[in-house]
């Protein structure tokens, strides 16, 4: 009786020993595999339903931007301040920053890369795109007077011509053949779809419209690129922190565009 009572305690010994070392990396049962498997292929999923709603609302909003812009124009002219829209703009997107960083806050609580306080030598790079993201913002109501909307938005792919060309010469980006062969097509195609059988005129958008279009892809183009290299002198900063005082920088600067722009209507009212 003895023996067999130590017998059956070596056995359930053996067992616990072997949980232990199947949880110490030791291969799993086909059951706790598929479990395993089933649990990553929905993080995937779940990663390419957000990936994709994203895409989505940013092509919805890429699309109607400028069919809102249109829209909201009277007898050709804009009856409120672009100056004070754009601020109002870069205002939502500031808040939309700082809500996020709420939510990290609250969850990870406040680390070196995630806090707001910061140096005068960390932010002074983010007046520059800030400027060029102003410019930009403003020449796109004005282009208007001379492309309608589905115009205006094949010129707006100009930006991804610029945008490549510009990665490769600041970022030092090497771009396949397939690349360099997409951005000729656009290009291409860009200008094929302006062409104008129905006039004297070549290209259906007049030569102000081409320059500012240009004017426009080149400036998001920049601005994009060194925006870009920002983040990536400091991976470890929070993407929040660092949009939050590009966006800061924005705000001032259309403040000032306000005040220079529409001076006479601030100081009347």
């Amino acid at each position: 009786m003895d023996y067999k009572r130590i017998k059956d305690q070596n056995k359930e010994h053996d067992a616990v020993h072997d949980d232990i070392e199947t949880s110490r990396g030791k291969p799993l049962s086909g059951s706790a595999n598929s479990m395993v498997m089933l649990g990553g292929n929905s993080s995937v999923q779940s990663k390419w339903k957000r990936k994709s709603a994203v895409t989505l609302a940013l092509t919805v909003l890429t699309s109607s931007q400028a069919i809102l812009i249109v829209w909201s124009k009277r007898a050709g002219k804009y009856e409120y301040s672009v100056t004070t829209a754009n601020f109002l703009v870069e205002a939502l997107k500031c808040a939309l920053s700082l809500a996020a960083l709420t939510r990290i806050w609250r969850n990870e609580g406040v680390t070196e890369d995630n806090r707001l306080s910061t140096s005068w030598d960390e932010v002074n790079v983010y007046p520059i795109p800030a400027a060029l993201y102003l410019i930009k913002n403003l020449l796109q109501y004005y282009i208007f007077a001379y492309v309608d909307a589905p115009g205006y938005q094949i010129l707006k792919n100009l930006n991804i011509i610029s945008t490549g060309i510009l990665y490769r010469i600041i970022l030092k980006k090497q771009l396949s053949e397939i690349q360099w062969a997409a951005f000729i097509l656009l290009c291409a195609g860009c200008t094929t779809a302006q062409l104008n059988s129905n006039s004297d005129r070549v290209l259906q958008t007049p030569f102000q419209g081409w320059v500012m279009a240009i004017v426009m892809a080149l400036l998001s183009g920049f601005a994009g690129v060194y925006t870009e290299a920002i983040i990536k002198k400091r991976p470890s900063r929070n993407i929040n922190v660092q949009n939050f005082w590009l966006y800061v920088f924005g705000m001032a600067f259309n403040a000032i565009a306000i005040l220079v722009q529409d001076f006479d209507a601030v100081m009347n009212k």
